[in-house]
């Protein structure tokens, strides 16, 4: 890249293409702020990576950081393509599979330890 706009055009290519990808992608997002480790993200995080890992699925499981709503740690967001976010709280190792299965795979939300649901915009 010689110039500036070769620059810009190929950042807008690389941003076009990331949202392309996590578009058609379920996510689950755990997290792990200093209150959700406290609250026992990691072995949240630990089941789900195993619960994706054991059933061969390819979506993106990523972690963020404290979003301010420290007493319902841990939390888990589930965005699948075209629907809305949910997002799960309070949630155990024991829930990956409920999480995974049933909301991840078949669409099911797991209703009671849902917290929230966003439209994405």
């Amino acid at each position: 890249m010689t110039n500036r706009e070769a620059l810009k055009k190929y950042r807008e290519e690389a941003q076009k293409q990331i949202s392309a990808r996590t578009a058609e992608e379920t996510r689950v997002i755990v997290g792990m702020g200093t209150c959700g480790i406290a609250a026992g993200a990691r072995d949240v995080m630990k089941a789900i990576l195993e619960e994706v890992n054991n059933r061969n699925l390819q979506i993106d499981v990523s972690q963020t950081g404290c979003i301010g709503m420290c007493e319902q740690e841990p939390l888990v967001d589930v965005q699948r393509p075209g629907e809305q976010r949910v997002t799960y709280g309070k949630v155990k190792p024991s829930d990956a599979a409920r999480i995974i299965v049933g909301h991840v795979m078949h669409g099911n939300i797991v209703e009671d330890i849902v917290i929230a649901r966003f439209e994405e915009v």
